[in-house]
């Protein structure tokens, strides 16, 4: 009897639908698989043939051929088992041939029979419902993670005996509670416990307002990473579309846990050590890099002057255009990497050149060594580079410049008169503005224009730096609530890019 089911395969983030064909037959015992699985998929044989057993179920002491549909394209992981120990008690007798039309299936099973979750769950919830598919069976686990999809009928069960009774026409267990198991609460490191540093916040609130990249250079100490790890509170919040594709990158790459939605933004701050495959994405199976677990959300590269300079140089391409491709043979995956680029960096060997306490004993050439492990395409990619100095006496008994709720609020401000201007545009905030857009969309007054037309005749930007600084002076004048760039919003952009000390020259 032949028994055919859907299931679906997972590659990188995308997903194709794959048929589970079951043919059992009069002959010797046997239970094969076909169709290019690994090593996982064929160590289903014996997951399938136990948790069937262990369930009071009968495997069939006959021939038994599994086809994995269609036969050239490569399948991978453990999401196959649950479809295919349907597809083996359907094509037995065992649960009703109709009970399975219109549903696919995705998960795994224990050799008791349990059903576990597999890790992107959401990613194929969305492929069934854009299939055409009625319905999706998961485990229980990972329910509130398919439910989601709000078009599909979602049926979870515990364990084999309890799907198999539901589909007999048995009763549905209760949906399992949005608070079960609950969330870990989220605590953000916040702005009211920074002293001093209004030069730096101003960065962080620029940076968050338009989604630009930021650099911090300075001596050890002085508080680049914990300015850095206080940018995530300051972040407008995130709209559904955008939870949801966070949501389906950290399933796929396991680590989500089932509750939902993710609700805070992400926020990577990998080792100096990382690879480039490992900041970028890649592997035998393409599976998300960093840059793509900080979607939508911040990468933190703390010390970038020791990361490797191949994995900064992999980086280019996917800041330029917020995706990126890894081919590994006959395999494609086009991975999202729209994120905002936060680095720290000393200015010299020993991390203490310009400070006042002159303990700097770097030459020039060590200084000149310590640049060129920087990579000069990736700094001209940094909206903003900001000098942080230690505070003032007088500013740490002033105590906190401000708090992440207010500055939230007029970043999230500022983030709705963006999406007016920009709603049929493709980008959602300035940092995500072609050249195209951006000359399209940005307006500027006649001393704005003259001002960035003397700083790129000067030399003082790059043709792709003059881009980055309108973007910047653009995020600056919503902040102000200004309907055109004005001159002062040039400059101010100007003094984050090349320093306060060359604008106020220029000027």
């Amino acid at each position: 009897m032949l028994a055919r089911v859907t299931t679906f395969s997972l590659d990188g983030l995308d997903t194709s639908p794959i048929t589970v064909e079951v043919d059992v037959r009069q002959g010797l015992p046997v239970f094969v698989i076909v169709g290019l699985g690994d090593m996982a998929v064929r160590e289903a044989r014996e997951r399938v043939r136990a948790a069937l057993q262990n369930s009071g179920f009968e495997f069939p002491q006959r021939r038994v051929v599994v086809n994995l549909a269609p036969a050239h394209q490569r399948k991978g992981g453990s999401g196959y088992d649950l479809a295919i120990a349907c597809a083996v008690m359907m094509a037995s007798g065992q649960i009703p041939e109709d009970s399975l039309n219109g549903r696919a299936i995705f998960g795994e099973l224990s050799l008791t029979g349990d059903i576990r979750g597999c890790s992107g769950t959401l990613a194929v919830a969305e492929a069934a419902e854009r299939a055409g598919m009625r319905g999706l069976i998961v485990a229980r686990e990972r329910a509130l993670e398919a439910r989601v999809v709000e078009e599909l009928d979602v049926l979870c069960a515990e364990s084999l005996r309890q799907l198999a009774e539901i589909l007999a026409g048995g009763e549905r267990p209760p949906f399992p509670s949005p608070h079960f198991p609950p969330p870990e609460p989220s605590v953000l490191p916040d702005l009211s416990e920074v002293g001093g540093h209004s030069s730096a916040i101003s960065a962080l609130r620029i940076a968050a307002a338009g989604g630009h990249n930021l650099l911090l250079r300075g001596s050890p100490g002085t508080g680049k990473t914990m300015l850095a790890r206080r940018l995530p509170s300051i972040l407008p919040r995130m709209t559904r579309p955008e939870a949801i594709e966070v949501t389906r990158i950290q399933s796929v790459a396991g680590l989500h846990r089932g509750h939902g939605l993710v609700a805070d933004r992400p926020f990577r701050a990998p080792h100096h050590t990382i690879s480039a495959s490992g900041l970028v994405g890649g592997g035998a199976r393409p599976t998300p890099g960093e840059a793509s677990l900080a979607h939508h959300g911040v990468l933190f590269l703390d010390e970038l002057s020791e990361f490797n300079r191949s994995a900064l140089e992999a980086l280019r391409q996917p800041l330029e255009d917020g995706y990126v491709t890894i081919v590994r043979g006959q395999r494609a995956a086009m991975l999202p990497t729209r994120f905002m680029l936060v680095a720290a960096t000393n200015p010299c060997p020993c991390g203490y050149g310009g400070d006042k306490s002159g303990r700097c004993r770097c030459t020039a050439a060590d200084h000149a060594r310590h640049a060129r492990k920087l990579s000069g395409p990736l700094i001209d990619r940094m909206d903003l580079v900001v000098d942080v100095t230690p505070p003032s006496v007088a500013e740490l008994r002033r105590g906190p410049v401000t708090d992440s709720t207010s500055e939230q609020q007029v970043i999230q401000i500022a983030r709705y008169r963006q999406e007016e201007r920009l709603w049929d545009t493709g980008a959602v905030c300035n940092g995500e503005m072609d050249s195209r857009i951006l000359h399209d969309q940005v307006k500027l007054d006649a001393h704005a224009r003259r001002a960035l037309e003397r700083y790129y005749e000067d030399g003082k930007i790059s043709a792709r730096g003059r881009d980055r600084a309108l973007k910047v002076a653009r995020t600056i004048a919503d902040l102000d609530d200004e309907p055109k760039v004005r001159a002062r919003h040039i400059h101010e952009a100007m003094a984050f890019r090349v320093g306060a000390e060359q604008v106020e020259a220029a000027a």
